[in-house]
């Protein structure tokens, strides 16, 4: 399997909020917001894995302002580390007010996706090769966001969080 830059998993997603995506209040409902993050994040995980992936797990995501009727929502997505059946994908959102010449960052969340075969079986998928600064960022971060996940899911135990660990301790050694 040939490695990847996470160029090559980019994408970007956009939607324009209209009546029937908005709650009482004319913003955008959180529910909608997540379809559509987990829609981009899918597209940038299959672009990665060339397979058919499901959605293993979604990381906190904070709404730090409101998507209003009327703006359009941009989601980039992105592959930030493969592991051996799985990959993580961050995404940043933001709200475009065209009319004011506006564009706000809402919301930042990391999914992750599990590659599968045309029988549901999970399959190996190709490395990622981080080439910037902030991709090499990204991506050694992403194994101790993924312990976290593994030790919150009840998969890991906590003493096996090496990475996390390491944060904690590394000041006293």
């Amino acid at each position: 399997m040939t490695p990847k830059s996470p160029q090559e998993s980019y994408t970007i997603m956009n939607e324009l909020v209209l009546p029937n995506d908005t709650n009482t209040l004319n913003n955008l409902m959180g529910g909608r917001l997540l379809h559509w993050m987990d829609i981009a994040a899918a597209i940038s995980a299959q672009k990665h894995c060339n397979r058919i992936v499901v959605t293993a797990s979604v990381d906190n995501v904070s709404f730090k302002r409101s998507i209003k009727l009327g703006d359009v929502v941009s989601i980039e997505a992105v592959v930030t580390r493969a592991f051996n059946t799985s990959v993580e994908v961050r995404m940043d959102v933001w709200a475009q007010n065209i009319p004011s010449n506006t564009k706000e960052k809402s919301n930042e969340a990391y999914y992750t996706f599990v590659a599968l075969d045309n029988d549901g079986n999970t399959v190996k998928v190709p490395e990622l090769i981080p080439e910037t600064e902030d991709q090499k960022s990204l991506y050694d971060g992403a194994l101790r966001r993924r312990q976290l996940r593994l030790i919150l899911g009840g998969k890991m135990n906590p003493d096996d969080a090496t990475e996390l660990k390491a944060l904690f301790f590394a000041e006293r050694q």
